[in-house]
């Protein structure tokens, strides 16, 4: 397979470099923007209450390794014209494939749930309602939402609400870190073996390279390949020079973006919560806390509106790689800019994730420990797929002459094998 020569998306090139960078935005931003989601803003906290600066490292260690890993499913996604399991299916065992949708599938039902469980929390913090009514309002809201409005339209009207993220980029600022200490802890790693810091390291680790944006990835690839007019499998297949590069562009900005969040969220709840002895986040209010440098009691506002909205953009991200996963398993028609009526079993499995999510939380965990817990799940479960990932990236049946360069392989192996090793420590340490 070899890069297709006849690209009109070329010709939409501006010679301002600036407007060209806004232009390639898509896939990659959005998929950044949602990988700060409940789960991942929960877990950042707990992480910086508990454990101070002593995981601000990851957030340098790991801007590579995950946007290395999303650019590989950018690439298999622009260069089979299929999404990820779409292109597993004609090479590999269908029972590799079917085990690995069936865990994506179990983590995505779970991050849902926890997310909804956050958002729902958020929610009563703000209004005094019981959280118990937010968690079916927001799911039926966001099914019916998703099932009869483009993502496309949904993620643009939501995105904004990302930027009130960036208050804890200034909360940390004012909350007075100390700086030397925070830079130290930056660029020279702690390591402990101990099971509170394995957690840790697992729960970080599955929120930033989560399994369920590998498919997600992949598929709006080929959304937007659709959305050019390219629908059949062979106008979709190969790539140019430029799309490669535009998908670099793309990925290697939402991953910076997560990540800057990431690290600003982990300073100000260390400068905060752990400077004040608060080392056990159980309710966001207490997370919410984190904002009073910034905000004062404007704080739980912008923490609500930070949890609900990054809610809203990733759990339809979450429903749909699932669906996008399982659709591709079975071949069956798929796409979130089709009508219910025209994929009825891919918007089945998308609405029944949600659903199932729903009544998890009548379990009634904590909504901060089920949001922490859910990215542990991602981390144990994140290896099988990585190494899927990998494999494919590297499949010359699948992939022809593009597949990964050595660089990309290197990064690419480097996470897989982190990630690996950080979820058998965590095994290890339960037994230890």
């Amino acid at each position: 397979m070899t890069a297709r020569v006849d690209k009109s998306a070329e010709d939409s090139h501006s010679h301002n470099p600036l407007v060209r960078y806004f232009k390639v935005l898509g896939p990659g931003l959005v998929t950044g923007a949602s990988d700060d989601d409940p789960s991942g803003i929960a877990t950042y906290s707990s992480v910086g209450a508990s454990l101070g600066f002593g995981m601000l490292w990851t957030a340098l260690a790991t801007l590579p390794l995950m946007a290395a890993i999303q650019l590989v499913c950018a690439r298999i996604g622009l260069v089979s014209g299929r999404g990820l399991a779409g292109a597993v299916r004609p090479h590999y065992p269908r029972a590799f494939l079917a085990g690995a949708c069936l865990l994506l599938l179990v983590a995505n039902v779970f991050n849902i749930a926890a997310d909804l469980a956050g958002m729902a929390d958020a929610a009563e913090m703000l209004t005094g309602i019981s959280s118990h009514l937010f968690v079916p309002a927001f799911g039926i809201a966001l099914i019916v939402v998703t099932l009869y409005t483009s993502y496309a339209t949904f993620a643009r009207s939501l995105k904004w609400l990302t930027v009130v993220l960036f208050a804890y980029v200034g909360a940390a600022f004012l909350a007075r870190p100390d700086w030397p200490a925070a830079l130290r802890a930056t660029v020279v790693p702690m390591l402990r073996w101990d099971r509170t810091f394995l957690e840790a390291l697992v729960a970080v680790l599955g929120t930033t390279i989560s399994p369920y944006l590998f498919f997600w990835q992949a598929s709006q690839e080929v959304e937007e390949e659709r959305a050019r007019g390219r629908h059949t499998l062979a106008q979709r297949q190969g790539a140019t020079d430029h799309e490669l590069r535009d998908a670099s562009i793309d990925v290697a900005t939402g991953m910076g973006f997560s990540n800057l969040v990431m690290y600003f969220i982990i300073l100000c709840t260390a400068s905060t919560l752990h400077g004040a002895g608060a080392t056990q986040i159980e309710t966001s209010r207490q997370a919410a806390e984190a904002l009073r440098p910034l905000a004062g009691d404007a704080a739980y506002l912008l923490f609500t509106l930070g949890i609900v909205g990054t809610g809203l953009l990733a759990i339809p991200v979450l429903a749909g790689s699932a669906s996008f996963a399982v659709a591709e398993l079975f071949q069956w028609r798929s796409g979130l800019n089709l009508r219910p009526r025209q994929a009825r079993r891919f918007y089945l499995v998308l609405a029944g994730a949600i659903v199932v999510a729903m009544l998890l939380n009548v379990l009634n965990i904590n909504a901060v420990r089920m949001l922490f817990l859910s990215a542990v799940l991602n981390g144990l479960l994140a290896p099988p797929l990585l190494l899927l990932v990998m494999l494919v990236g590297n499949n010359r049946r699948i992939m022809g002459d593009l597949v990964n360069p050595r660089w990309l392989n290197v990064l690419g192996w480097t996470a897989t094998g982190l990630m690996t090793a950080a979820a058998i420590a965590l095994g290890m340490s339960a037994f230890g």
